[in-house]
């Protein structure tokens, strides 16, 4: 696994946990073990690793939950956000891909733990894209971005858990 220097940053979707990784690995994946499907509430968790000396928490501190003896699940316990997945043992961190704030600098390169795969996933690829930004239309977009209390794919210098950045 090759260590590549870089910054990068991300966070919660509500903005009270926010990290910075100075280094990541090349590790991309999409991880479809069972604990990762809970963890997520997804069917995969994407996930990429930042060293563990290489990571810093700069606004609050991701609730951490031991799923294993091996593993810890970090999360914002404000809004559920999850955040990362720990080995206790190895010396880094895999966050969630979707966490970052440009999730598109990390297309996973392998899926793993394809044993509890579900069996429809092969097909996803090949469901209509509608082009549609929210099932509802245009207006429901609209109504949601303009009373949106998420947190912007950057760092802020101040920001309140339930206040906008516009």
């Amino acid at each position: 696994m090759k260590r590549i220097e870089m910054e990068l940053s991300g966070g919660c979707q509500c903005g009270a946990v926010r990290y910075r990784a100075t280094a990541m690995f090349d590790n991309s994946h999409l991880c479809h073990c069972r604990m990762c499907q809970k963890a997520s509430g997804g069917i995969f968790a994407a996930l990429v690793a930042a060293p563990d000396d290489a990571l810093s928490w700069t606004r609050g501190k991701p609730s951490v939950w031991k799923s294993s003896e091996l593993v810890e699940r970090g999360f914002c316990a404000n809004c559920g956000t999850p955040l990362f997945f720990h080995h206790l043992e190895n010396g880094r961190t895999n966050l969630m891909i979707g966490s970052l704030d440009d999730p598109h600098a990390f297309p996973p390169h392998a899926n793993t733990c394809t044993e509890n795969m579900v069996t429809w996933f092969d097909t996803i690829t090949a469901i209509e894209n509608t082009g549609a930004t929210e099932t509802n239309g245009a207006d429901w977009a609209a109504a949601i971005k303009k009373s949106s209390n998420q947190h912007p794919d950057h760092d802020t210098a101040e920001w309140a858990v339930t206040g906008r950045d516009r």
